[in-house]
């Protein structure tokens, strides 16, 4: 069978991977970022899962105990920082960059196109058009699109499917090893972490420090911190920087506003742990994450396909973001293989990634539901959740389904 030209559109990691994987099948595969510069530094923790490696090692990644840090245990802290739970469950965590740098180091030279931003598609029984803000036009058998939760090619294509904002936001940060007292690195650190205060929830995990070092003392604590708010009060002043400057689609780290921290870091003094108030004190450049998902009816478009997050977005309580990519990539090359560089190829990818899809969206929101009703009193009011047990948290988050219990 005669080598693809497949178009991937976005340059983040599961554009990356998809690329990788099909790079290395043997087709001829061009990736376009909008952006000019490299994305790395963006994100921040990753929770690894058994196919999350398994995608990787085709992408052409080598998996060994660089890839991350590695945990034994699960420990829920009550408010005075004592473990209420506690659970084995050995663990590799890893970090949005060193992923980045992983898969882009992967990618031959010349793959990978920056500053190319998609303005317009075509396509035909030939092939697929691609046209760029710079002038550029692109063309292609196939068109793989990888740009996001806001991705430009889902909206031209299934302009229905719209993020849903669950009625939660979410504070993250990493906090360098070395700042963190003895107390915290003993009972926190070195385990996968979390704190359930009421109608809230805290998570973490240590992740590859600056220049993805895993040594000792050089490691970082990735915390995610789950808060209410509503949409139109809370939200939108959170995403309102100090000079009153409304970023609707998502807020820059360095534009979250000075006081919004101030008051998020005394808030966590008053309800969290003392070791999870400390990791967020430390924490640098803390940065906002409003929480939605997305689910798709339709995810192949004649030439054209939608993969990772353009195709279905989970709340992070599964942990199953870039794996899902990574299995959306090996769907896409099987799929090739089996029907060539064709419409076939992508209602067969369709076929089979649809439901997984779905299931993980669903799956998210359940575990998501105590957060979503605590957000919303209406809700709450309709549909009354149980109090939480925080074993049975400890035992259904971010957990590998590949593998059995």
């Amino acid at each position: 069978m005669a080598a693809a030209r497949i178009l991937v559109v976005g340059g983040s990691l599961g554009g990356l991977m998809a690329a990788n994987v099909l790079l290395r099948a043997g087709h001829a595969v061009t990736l376009l970022e909008k952006s000019p510069q490299s994305l790395d530094g963006r994100g921040a923790g990753i929770v690894t899962h058994s196919r999350l490696l398994t995608a990787l090692c085709a992408a052409g990644v080598v998996v060994d105990d660089t890839l991350g840090v590695r945990v034994a245990r699960r420990v829920a802290l009550d408010a005075s920082g004592s473990a209420v739970a506690q659970t084995p469950y050995p663990q590799l965590l890893t970090s949005w960059s060193r992923l980045y740098a992983l898969l882009l180091a992967a990618l031959p030279a010349g793959c990978l196109l920056a500053g190319h931003e998609v303005t317009a598609l075509s396509q035909d029984a030939d092939g697929v058009a691609l046209h760029c803000a710079n002038g550029r036009t692109l063309q292609g058998d196939l068109l793989i699109a990888s740009d996001g939760i806001r991705s430009t090619v889902r909206a031209g294509l299934a302009p229905e499917a719209q993020p849903q904002y669950a009625g939660y936001v979410a504070w993250r940060g990493v906090c360098d090893e070395a700042l963190l007292s003895e107390h915290t690195r003993n009972t926190l650190f070195e385990h996968f972490g979390f704190g359930l205060p009421d109608g809230e929830q805290v998570i973490g995990y240590p992740v590859a420090g600056a220049h993805n070092s895993t040594r000792v003392g050089e490691r970082r604590y990735n915390f995610v911190w789950y808060r209410p708010a509503d949409e139109a009060g809370t939200l939108r002043r959170l995403m309102t920087d100090a000079s009153g400057v409304h970023h609707a689609a998502g807020i820059p780290p360095h534009k979250v506003s000075w006081r919004e921290l101030a008051q998020m870091r005394a808030q966590a003094r008053a309800t969290l742990a003392p070791q999870w108030a400390e990791v967020v004190e430390k924490t640098a450049q803390p940065f906002l994450q409003p929480i939605h998902d997305l689910m798709s009816q339709r995810i192949a478009f004649g030439r054209i396909a939608l993969m990772g997050d353009a195709a279905f977005v989970a709340r992070p309580h599964v942990g199953m973001g870039v794996t899902k990519a990574g299995d959306d990539a090996l769907a896409l090359a099987h799929a090739v293989a089996g029907h060539g560089a064709t419409p076939a190829a992508l209602q067969a990818y369709q076929a089979e990634r649809l439901a997984p899809g779905r299931s993980v969206v669903e799956r998210a929101r359940r575990l998501g539901a105590y957060l979503e009703a605590h957000a919303r009193p209406a809700l709450a009011n309709a549909a009354p959740t149980p109090p939480r047990d925080a074993l049975r948290v400890l035992q259904q988050t971010a957990i590998d389904l590949a593998v059995p219990a």
